[in-house]
């Protein structure tokens, strides 16, 4: 018999002590932040100390069920193939961008997974219509065993491809919309809903990463400023998980006006960070402006191109990102 998880007494303790008298504030995070994580730690380990080899166990037959279920697919026995992707780039350089950005390892030997960016220039981040998704649910059954996943990140992934069929794959996107080779870069962002569909937003989050898009088009730009995450939330409740965006925004609302907030620092690697607020809040119409001015200031002062934003940040500490924002005047 195996131990129930962690995570249940996680979710018993923000079960009995989290908020329901505001639905503003009905998050795990306002209860940590509210107890202390210290309380929030002892009383998670002091529940799953009470649980722990209890009911909530399972049993072996059924962890044995779950791993049948999540076995491998029947992969081909392929030889290690390698992508000469420098030289895709010389012969097609959007084929080419698209290999560098949207691919990655795969542990079976032949084999990747492919990342389907539904962030093009100008569209709504994570949008897809129902004829491109009946595109991609033919290339998984075709090229994915049968398996496609929804990353947090807005996008989709083809988890199982053999290296030989990425061409035919990659055509496919092109003729459908699908082929923006950007994942991890800064048009690839997190945006959550916001005003335009949610009843619970203080400010509009689509239009804004629409136009942030359209402000950092170039594939040359994006390549110039390499890995960078922006996220976007139209209020605290944070679904665009902004305070842990190398840039995070969110919108507030001020005396009947949408107002934008910028964070710099935040991390969702195993290196987790959330993002120093910089000053005040910005209009929708100057925010691409403070952004590009954030960019400038982390490519002006990186030691070299291969050092990303978030480590030039952490190395330079807020001050610099501060005075590109505001100017020397808000010291």
């Amino acid at each position: 018999m195996s131990t129930c998880s962690p995570i249940s007494s996680i979710l018993r303790v923000y079960n009995l002590y989290g908020r329901r008298d505001n639905k503003y504030k009905a998050r795990i995070k306002i209860l940590v932040h509210e107890e202390g994580i210290d309380s929030i730690r002892r009383q998670v380990e002091e529940e799953f100390a009470q649980v722990k080899g209890g009911v909530l166990a399972l049993l072996q037959a059924e962890l044995d069920r779950i791993g049948a279920y999540f076995a491998a697919p029947a992969y081909e026995r392929l030889n290690a193939t390698t992508l000469d992707t420098a030289r895709e780039k010389v012969l097609n350089p959007t084929y080419g961008r698209w290999l560098e950005r949207n691919l990655n390892a795969h542990r079976q030997p032949g084999y990747v997974s492919v990342t389907i960016s539904l962030k093009p220039v100008g569209g709504a981040p994570g949008d897809a219509t129902d004829a491109q998704m009946d595109v991609v649910a033919d290339l998984a059954e075709r090229y994915s065993f049968d398996e496609l996943r929804v990353s947090h990140e807005q996008n989709l992934v083809l988890p199982h491809v053999r290296i030989a069929d990425l061409p035919a794959i990659y055509e496919t996107l092109v003729a459908n919309g699908l082929a923006e080779g950007n994942a991890g870069q800064i048009t690839d962002m997190i945006c959550c809903p916001g005003l335009d569909f949610c009843a619970l937003a203080n400010a509009r989050s689509i239009p804004l990463a629409q136009e942030l898009t359209r402000t950092f088009a170039a594939p040359e730009r994006q390549a110039e400023i390499g890995d960078l995450k922006i996220k976007i939330s139209g209020c605290i409740n944070a679904c665009g998980h902004h305070h842990v965006g190398h840039i995070g925004i969110l919108g507030v609302e001020k005396k009947g006006t949408e107002l934008y907030q910028i964070s710099v620092g935040g991390d969702a690697t195993e290196q987790a960070a959330i993002g120093d607020i910089l000053g005040h809040g910005f209009v929708v119409e100057d925010v691409p402006a403070a952004i590009e001015r954030l960019v400038d200031a982390y490519i002006a002062r990186r030691q070299s191109p291969a050092e990303p934003f978030i480590a030039a940040y952490r190395r330079l500490g807020r001050e610099p990102f501060k005075e590109a924002l505001y100017g020397s005047s808000s010291h």
